[in-house]
């Protein structure tokens, strides 16, 4: 797997005067000045052509494009802010125009997007619904491709730090959101954070669909982890980064790994949806075109990750199930779920999850035994698969409006005594 990296770039760049000539095909035959672009046969040579162009196309890192929000049937502006950042990910805080006066009134949430291949935007819908009631940050992580050698290596242990920093600076009375890949290294940050009695724990976290124990309702993708184990992935899934990056030489699972693989766990889902994409080309259905442009721009963007971070994931959290045997380390140091008594928790599931099954974000409400029950709370969302669990319909008018409710209950709600700290904003 060494050089597949290299044999990629090499196929991209031999077929992109191809990709080029196809989409100056496509603008001729779709031109309105154009007399034959309005004749069948131009139509589906121009419908062909963009399709051609899209699958062979190198998709960039999306952008929010959060420009506004509704709040009380008022429109208020939006605007992106960096106000963390390290090597391999930055923290984006969203600006709600006059609210930003008196932000102190509203709780800090700050969203933990998956680093799993997709970029942090894949978690707009979930920006958007929390929004209007919360002063709300998330994590941006970094292509690892774009990150020089120099800046060292990333891994779990590095994640949590991560983690622990973003709490810290972000704090206090600071809530946190991990949607799936991020709940395994959250929980455990926040009890490490618990273990050191340190004053910038988060008054709550909740967990969204997350692999906690991968033991219960094992799904094919923790199965198939479960299989082939940590070596079998270290052999058929890392390569090193072309010269062509910042991140030259740097040892990843690339994403056009991933989303082979994305791809290949609902073929015939997306070979449909292409083909409907091209018949709304064809009858001139512009808007549902657009839609399943939106979607694939966005679904079709990937980055690269670590090859330290994805394989000792693998192995902690799908082989050895590490946090709920009790056996995770950070920096050599156990970590105990034991040790969380401040923090509180919800877990969230959906009923149709393929990738997290029902009962493995659970766990860590068993996994809580010194955690006041009053500070614990479960909500299985019915007919949503994985995605549903953080975005869609349900989830806003749903799963949104009980997190909310559950970060006012833990406000409301004494924790342990701390002392005075200065707010973050």
């Amino acid at each position: 797997m060494d050089l597949a990296y290299f044999w990629y770039e090499g196929a991209r760049a031999m077929l992109t005067p191809a990709r080029v000539g196809a989409d100056m095909v496509r603008h001729s035959l779709s031109n309105p000045a154009n007399p034959m672009a309005y004749s069948p046969y131009a139509r589906s040579m121009s419908a062909g052509c963009e399709m051609f162009e899209r699958v062979t196309r190198r998709y960039g890192k999306p952008s929010f494009g959060i420009t506004e929000t509704r709040i009380d049937g008022r429109s208020v502006p939006v605007r992106e802010r960096i106000v963390w950042e390290r090597p391999f990910c930055r923290v984006i805080a969203f600006d709600r125009g006059f609210l930003q006066a008196r932000a102190e009134e509203q709780s800090k949430l700050l969203i933990v997007a998956p680093m799993s291949g997709h970029y942090a935007t894949l978690l707009r819908g979930t920006v958007e619904a929390m929004l209007p009631n919360h002063q709300v940050f998330i994590t941006d992580w970094t292509d690892a491709r774009m990150v020089p050698l120099i800046e060292g290596r990333f891994d779990l242990d590095t994640y949590i730090d991560y983690l622990k920093d973003m709490f810290r600076d972000l704090g206090p009375d600071l809530n946190v959101m991990a949607v799936c890949q991020p709940a395994v290294p959250v929980a455990a940050a926040v009890a490490v954070m618990e273990a050191e009695a340190s004053p910038f724990v988060p008054v709550s976290m909740t967990l969204m669909g997350g692999p906690i124990d991968t033991r219960r309702s094992p799904t094919a993708v923790n199965c198939l982890a479960q299989e082939r184990g940590q070596n079998w992935f270290e052999r058929n899934c890392i390569t090193f980064v072309p010269p062509l990056y910042p991140g030259a030489w740097r040892q990843v699972y690339p994403g056009f790994l991933q989303l082979s693989g994305f791809m290949a766990m609902n073929l015939d889902r997306h070979v449909s949806a292409h083909a409907e994409m091209f018949d709304h080309l064809v009858t001139g259905d512009g808007d549902s075109a657009e839609k399943h442009r939106e979607f694939y721009d966005e679904y079709l963007a990937v980055m690269d990750l670590t090859a330290e971070f994805y394989l000792q994931t693998v192995k902690a959290v799908f082989v050895d199930h590490a946090l709920p045997r009790g056996e995770m380390r950070h920096h050599g140091v156990p970590v105990d779920l034991g040790a969380i008594r401040r923090c509180g928790i919800l877990a969230v599931e959906g009923e149709n999850d393929d990738i997290s099954g029902v009962g493995q974000t659970q766990a860590a409400l068993d996994l809580t035994p010194n955690l006041s029950p009053s500070r614990k709370a479960y909500h299985l969302q019915s007919s949503v698969g994985h995605y549903g669990v953080f975005n869609g319909s349900r989830f806003r008018t749903v799963i949104a409006p009980r997190i909310s409710a559950f970060i006012r209950e833990m406000a409301r709600q004494p924790a342990e005594a701390q002392p005075h700290l200065r707010r973050v904003v």
